[in-house]
């Protein structure tokens, strides 16, 4: 959503963010960007209201012609901030949910937007089971970023050796993330690898006990802004979600020439086939550590993956072909709309 706001301008867009805040809002805003406040405590009635009496508010001073709201929650306040009108149009993009929230959830777009961007074939699939009528698919695209500093400055910053593997974790530590699995499966592989996990949340101190119980060489980064400079020090990523979209850490790895762990749930499989990485069942700490053990001794198979997921990455998850499949669809709904 940030890159697509930053870059709107050369599709003629001119952008504003309602957010809950954090590095890459403050990079819009010294961009130019408009970035309006919101809360994000969207898991009660109260929250919601709050939510969209910030959106209300930011879209009385923006003025937009139409609104685009990422993931269901948002969709539900931005809804709420435009009644009791209708006459800007509503854009949802469906990241994914887990499968107990998909009925929710369709109903909840079903009644809010006008229109609705699955950002993988799978979670149209979902929408679409769910009576959700003609979801657009516009997959996730990668924004590269290069990094600040090279491999080896970052490994002597973070206590590693240049010949030490080293996978990496991009997630938020929520329980979607099922960040347990991952130090289960870690805790059953041997040798001086090290884990990294970038990200924070709420499961923070319950993780770090849960690995002080099982052991391994685990590190917590935290949050990071740095994610670039972490991809090009380690030797692999892993992800061992519940469920997902598309998800961008996925994408980010590949384009970075990092192979990918990660389990089967959404469009996972659809963007690791081909032979970028491998995809392993949910829930399963010992299907993760076995496809990580061979991974983190045979850098040939590491380099390998990478290659082919950076070609991937090139075919079909160009921005410029997003940002105007977005364009096209912004443009003809705000045409219907009139």
């Amino acid at each position: 959503m940030a890159e697509m706001a930053g870059r709107g301008t050369e599709y003629g867009w001119t952008s504003a963010v309602a957010s809950g805040g954090g590095f890459r809002a403050d990079a819009l805003a010294a961009q130019g960007v408009a970035v309006f406040p919101m809360p994000l405590t969207l898991r009660s009635r109260r929250g919601v209201l709050r939510a969209a009496w910030a959106v209300r508010r930011a879209i009385a001073r923006f003025r937009p012609d139409i609104v685009v709201a990422h993931n269901v929650g948002a969709s539900l306040v931005s809804r709420l901030a435009l009644a009791p009108g209708r006459r800007r149009p509503l854009v949802t993009v469906f990241h994914g949910v887990a499968d107990d929230e998909v009925a929710v959830a369709a109903r909840i777009v079903r009644r809010t937007s006008d229109r609705v961007v699955a950002v993988s074939p799978a979670t149209a699939d979902q929408l679409a089971g769910a009576g959700v009528r003609r979801p657009v698919v516009i997959r996730n695209a990668v924004f590269t970023r290069r990094p600040h500093f090279g491999r080896a400055e970052v490994r002597a910053s973070l206590g590693v050796t240049n010949g030490t593997p080293v996978a990496l974790c991009l997630a938020r530590l929520e329980s979607q993330k099922r960040h347990d699995v991952l130090l289960d499966a870690w805790a059953r592989l041997d040798g001086d690898a090290v884990l990294w996990l970038a990200g924070d949340g709420k499961l923070r101190a319950a993780l770090e006990e849960h690995h002080e119980r099982v052991g391994g060489k685990v590190r917590f980064l935290g949050t990071r802004e740095d994610v670039p400079d972490l991809l090009a020090a380690a030797d692999l990523t892993v992800l061992t979600s519940d469920w997902e979209g598309l998800p961008l850490a996925v994408l980010e790895s590949m384009a970075s020439g990092r192979p990918v762990v990660a389990t089967d749930v959404g469009g996972v499989r659809d963007v690791l086939s081909g032979g970028a990485g491998v995809v392993v069942p949910p829930g399963d700490p010992q299907a993760v550590a076995e496809a990580l053990r061979p991974l983190l001794r045979d850098r040939s198979t590491r380099d390998s993956l990478g290659a082919e997921g950076q070609r991937k990455i090139q075919r079909e998850y160009d921005p410029h072909t997003v940002m105007k499949a977005y364009d096209e669809l912004l443009r003809t709904t705000l045409e219907g709309k009139r």
